[in-house]
Parts: C-alpha cells; structure tokens; sequence
C-alpha cells in the first residue's frame, strides 16, 4: 500500500514537472499576432532572414531565460499629434491636429529597432509612436505650399485638404523621396511598420488668423454685392429704356390718332358750318346763348346798364310811371323820364 502511495507521489510530481516544461517550452501565436523569438536576447532567424517561429500556430521554445517570446499585435494600429501651430503660403497661421494609423508587417525588424525601449511589445509600441509623431508633425510643414483658400473652400471639390494628405502619407511613406532622387533618413518601412492612413482630424484658426479671414470674407462679399448691384443697375436700366421706348411709341401713336379723331370731327362739322354760313345772325344768337349758358353756369356777378335791353325796367322812371297806373310804350332815358310819362298818357 505504501508502494502504492509512493509511485502516485512520484507521478503526480512528473506530470506536473512535465506540464511546466510543456508550458515553458511552448507558446501560442494567434492570427492577429507575430511572435519573435529571442535566445539570449537575439533574434533567432534562418539563414535567409526569414522568422521561423514568428507565424501564426504552436511552436516549441527552450525554457526562459534561454529563449523569449514577444508578440506584436498586426492590426491596424491609431495614433494623433498635439494640436501646432502651421503656416500657409499666403502667410497665415492654423492650427493642425493630425493623426495616422499603422501596422506591424516585419516583427523582426520591428523589435530590432524599438527593442531598447523595453521588454514588453507595449513599450516598443510607444517608442514606435513617438518616432511616427515626429515624423507627422514634420510633414504637416507641406501645410505651409497650400493657400488658405486651398485649405478651406465652400465645396467639398475645390478644399486641397485630401491632397495634403496623401502629400503626408507619401512623404511619411518614403514614396516622394524615392520618386525625388533622394532618400529619406528612416522610413517607417526601414523599421518594419506601414503607416496606412493619415489625416487631418481638426484645424483651428487663431484670433488674428480668424479677423483677417473675416475681413477677407467682408471684402469678398463687398465685391459680390457690387457686382450685383451693378448688374441691378443694368437690368434697371435696360428696362427703363425699354419703357421709355414704350412710352414714346404710345404717345406717337396717341398723337395720330387724336389727329385722326380732330380730322374727322372737323369733316363731320364742316356740314353744320355749310348751314351756320346760311344763317349768320341765328349763328350768332346760338353762340351768345351758348356762352351765356356757361358763363352763368359759374359763380359770377354781372353789372349792367339800365339802358341795355332787357334792364330799362329796372331804371327809377319807369318804375314811377308803373305806379302812377302809366305803361310806357318806350322806356326813357335817366334825363328823359318826364317825357316817356307824358307820351304814355293816350296809350289805353
């Protein structure tokens, strides 16, 4: 029975011997990951260069310390820039807040050049950044080829911002310095990381920047205004002269016709004319009765002579004869009163 007990003893010790050799002599690289192994702390390699114990899948390891394992995460990585301070070609300042994201696509060369920073894959992603925010920050200066007018523009087509940030990429990239003849110092390539995108997250103007902009937009709306009062002035013009044309041929035909209206009304008087020429005096009396008629018509005060005809009745003789019971044939002048009285006597 103690024999027993003694080789269950002995075996549980050698599963769990065996268990931690397993556990330190193996390691797990997931799809979204890339191992590098080190053995006293340098890379083991093939011949060629090539990782053979970085891919994806179980692999065996000698137990620490002779062999590590760092993995790096090969999915798309983010980084920003603080908010600086840039220039324009038309001398204005903005301020730019950038960003990137990149990748690990070569672990070995990776840990190559950021393995100084630390032991953990965290500390060497940090000192990646750091490099790639430098790096940013000085290819934001192509901000400084681009007007403000570029930059910032009412339609989406006409703003430079995207081409400024494919100039970004490229130049973070290597791309223009292979392209220019000259070499970048280091690319992001040259230590085994991709950068895949580069933006312009936000841009602020400064106070001076966003008077000048302001006065610019005041300016620029000025000359709008201007632009379209003149053609409002135009357009008013162009319609006054056509109604005055209007006008005048209005009036000229008016004018021919009223002529044409007075020439037939003088052909249609011209008969009546004919008979007034027949009898001139019942003419006469026609238009001195017309004229009475609107004379009177008014508000007038009309003083005439006891001597006109019509007024001897209103004369203070003739008055006395009516009331001595006497009709006068003829009425008297105011110096002959007595006479007209005394020749109305034998009249019944």
């Amino acid at each position: 029975m103690n024999m027993i007990k003694r080789y269950t003893v002995w075996i549980v010790v050698l599963l769990f011997v065996v268990a931690m050799l397993a556990y330190t002599m193996s390691y797990t690289v997931r799809f979204t990951e890339r191992a590098v192994v080190t053995r006293f702390g340098k890379a083991v390699v093939n011949e060629d260069g090539s990782n053979p114990k970085g891919d994806p899948g179980q692999h065996f390891k000698w137990f620490y310390p002779i062999d590590s394992v760092t993995k790096y995460d090969t999915r798309t990585r983010f980084l920003q820039t603080r908010s600086e301070t840039q220039q324009t070609k038309d001398d204005n300042q903005i301020i730019i807040q950038g960003f990137a994201t990149y990748k690990v696509t070569n672990p070995l060369e990776f840990y190559r050049k950021f393995s100084s920073a630390g032991p953990r894959a965290t500390d060497h992603y940090r000192a990646a950044e750091e490099l790639l925010r430098s790096q940013l920050r000085s290819a934001l200066g192509e901000t400084s080829k681009y007007r403000m007018d570029e930059l910032f523009n009412p339609t989406v087509e006409g703003s430079k911002i995207g081409q400024l940030e494919d100039t970004v990429l490229q130049i973070m990239s290597g791309t223009i310095g292979e392209e220019s003849g000259t070499s970048a110092s280091q690319t992001p390539a040259d230590y085994g990381v991709e950068v895949t995108m580069v933006g312009i997250d936000r841009v602020v103007l400064p106070e001076v920047t966003t008077q000048q902009v302001m006065d610019r937009m005041g300016v620029t709306r000025g000359k709008l205004a201007s632009r379209y009062t003149s053609e409002g002035i135009a357009i008013a013009q162009t319609i006054q002269a056509t109604a005055e044309a209007d006008a005048q041929r209005i009036r000229a035909f008016a004018r021919s016709r009223a002529k044409e209206i007075i020439a037939q009304g003088e052909m249609e008087a011209a008969q009546y004319l004919a008979m007034q020429d027949t009898y001139p005096e019942l003419a006469i009396f026609l238009q001195n009765l017309e004229m009475m008629r609107d004379v009177l018509a008014r508000k007038v005060t009309l003083v005439l002579s006891t001597d006109s005809f019509g007024m001897q009745l209103f004369n203070p003789a003739t008055a006395d004869a009516l009331q001595n019971g006497q009709f006068p044939v003829t009425f008297p002048d105011n110096d002959a009163s007595a006479d007209a009285s005394s020749e109305g006597e034998d009249r019944p």
